[in-house]
């Protein structure tokens, strides 16, 4: 199975990237990789907020538009953007390979 690769970038500016694979999430590759400000408290349950990330324009475009849950649980957490998505909600698919998510400077 190939793997996928995500780039975070800490609020330093510091990229750390991440070898994902499909069918786990997101939050559950940044965790292996320990990426600095990806807490997941909750474990991936969409109740805690702390995988917020900000996803850059071009990585955007593949993931489907968050349900209302996830929408509910971005609304608050601190600085919220539109392009506010919480890791663990999103699956790793092939065309994620590539994707720039920037950890919020309130989760470092």
């Amino acid at each position: 199975m190939a793997s996928i690769t995500l780039t975070f970038i800490d609020p330093t500016g510091k990229e750390h990237k991440v070898e994902a694979f499909p069918g786990q999430s997101v939050m559950r590759a940044a965790k292996s990789a320990m990426v600095p400000g990806i807490e997941a408290v909750c474990g991936g349950n969409c109740i805690c907020g702390t995988c917020h990330c900000y996803i850059e324009a071009a990585g955007g475009a593949a993931l489907p538009e968050p349900d209302d849950t996830e929408a509910a649980m971005l609304e608050a957490t601190p600085e919220p953007r539109p392009e506010s998505r919480l890791t663990c909600q999103i699956p790793v698919t092939e065309n994620l390979d590539g994707m720039v998510l920037r950890v919020p400077a309130s989760q470092h």
